[in-house]
């Protein structure tokens, strides 16, 4: 079947504008209303999970059901990635957590390297070193530095990155699409997030969950829910109906404006010397992409990157 263009822009305007308003949402609600971390990490796993459901029921995809015992370790790391990654966004500026999260691609490459045995060009391998000094300047800079939020912005990469490797092999070893397979493993991680949450966050502890929210608060949440969901659901139906080259150049440009936004909207102070990482950060990811897509590399050499 033809996808029509007006589908296609449809379906990127959708993108752009849920992946933006999730982090302005989420940021919103830990620097406005000190909402509590893990609680938004379940409301967006329980969102997830209802909208799967609702998907399925309407024919996106075709369910299989999957052995739990198969699924567990991708369950906790889902958990993991989303926790550690809100954690960064909560303590991080806007700046620092998204130029944090461009790490992935380079640790991704890592770990297949060292744990797999995929090689990779040494044209790829050159384009991690602005990635990496582009974060590195940004953070070194940034007058609000948080060790704290550091170690959460690096913990959250790493279990990302083993995150996101497991999920490719999982999809081979198991036979499944992308949907199918988080439509098993959406409530293995709530489940799992809702048994670890009220010992980090009692629910009717000061700053719990239970206490009073104001009206505008729990708006804010349940938006953020229903655009966490759209944002997965659009990256799926992009991705599959277009190619990677195309949501590639338009994730370059959503990560520019998200970027643009945070000191905007959050009057996060930008040294020099952080607009230098930034820099050189986007023309490490440029370069990648571009490397990466023009070289056609083996098979067992192949990285694939969620965003």
């Amino acid at each position: 079947m033809t996808i029509s263009r007006l589908a296609v822009l449809t379906a990127m305007c959708v993108n752009f504008a849920s992946s933006i308003s999730v982090v302005f949402l989420n940021k919103w609600l830990f620097a406005h209303h000190s909402f509590p971390s893990l609680s938004l990490t379940l409301v967006h796993f329980a969102f997830t999970w209802l909208g799967l459901a609702i998907c399925c029921h309407l024919g996106y995809f075709a369910p299989r059901r999957l052995p739990l015992s198969s699924l567990a370790l991708l369950a906790l790391s889902f958990c993991g990635f989303v926790v550690f990654t809100n954690l960064s966004l909560q303590t991080n500026t806007i700046g620092t957590y998204q130029l944090a999260k461009a790490l992935t691609t380079p640790v991704i490459l890592i770990i297949q390297s060292a744990m797999f045995g995929k090689t990779f060009d040494l044209q790829i391998k050159l384009t991690l070193i602005p990635i990496f000094l582009g974060v590195f300047l940004n953070s070194f800079y940034d007058v609000k530095f948080n060790g704290l939020g550091i170690v959460y912005a690096s913990l959250g990469v790493v279990i990302t990155s083993f995150y996101q490797v497991w999920v490719g092999e999982k999809q081979k070893e198991l036979q499944v699409n992308s949907m199918q397979l988080l439509y098993n493993q959406a409530p293995l991680s709530t489940a799992a997030l809702l048994l670890v949450a009220p010992w980090f966050e009692p629910p009717l502890s000061v700053g719990g969950f239970s206490r009073p929210w104001s009206a505008a608060a729990l708006v804010l949440v349940l938006l953020s829910g229903i655009v966490a969901f759209s944002v997965n659901l659009s990256i799926y139906w992009i991705i599959g109906n277009t190619s990677p080259i195309t949501y590639n150049m338009f994730g370059h440009f959503k990560f520019c404006v998200t970027l643009l936004g945070g000191y905007l909207l959050f009057h996060d102070p930008l040294s020099l010397n952080q607009a230098l990482g930034i820099l050189c950060t986007l023309l490490g990811i440029a370069t990648y992409t571009y490397f990466k897509l023009s070289i056609k590399p083996e098979p067992t050499g192949q990285l694939r990157q969620k965003p």
